[in-house]
């Protein structure tokens, strides 16, 4: 059966300042059932945390994992979803989350939003 993850470009921006952004790698992503997949997204600037939220139809967006980019240290939603990780890429400004042993239930509208270092700046989203 295929699995079908949403990856679709939308960025929303509040605030006064422009110079942090990210958008996803890709607009969709399909994958077998039992496979693993990765959604990407590249940010510029600096971020004091990169994270990921998953949103089902008719439902809200819930959080799934954040990474930390001074220490990379990585939260993870409460209860962890066991086959969610996420990985940065520093070097190249990319956030990785990887969906081991994808499943159907899986299927969903994913977010990649990031925290900006400067004070007052809000969180900055991509509904991937």
């Amino acid at each position: 059966m295929m699995l079908h993850c949403l990856f679709l470009m939308f960025s929303t921006m509040l605030g006064q300042s422009i110079s942090d952004t990210i958008t996803p790698t890709t607009n969709a992503v399909h994958a077998l059932e039992g496979s693993s997949l990765m959604l990407s997204c590249n940010y510029t600037g600096s971020a004091r945390s990169l994270q990921w939220y998953r949103q089902f139809p008719r439902s809200k967006p819930e959080f799934l994992i954040l990474i930390m980019e001074s220490t990379n240290h990585i939260t993870k939603a409460v209860p962890p979803h066991p086959r969610l990780s996420v990985k940065l890429d520093k070097e190249n400004k990319r956030v990785d989350l990887e969906i081991s042993s994808a499943e159907v239930t899986d299927s969903a509208l994913y977010y990649c939003a990031l925290e900006p270092t400067v004070t007052g700046n809000p969180i900055l989203c991509t509904r991937t």
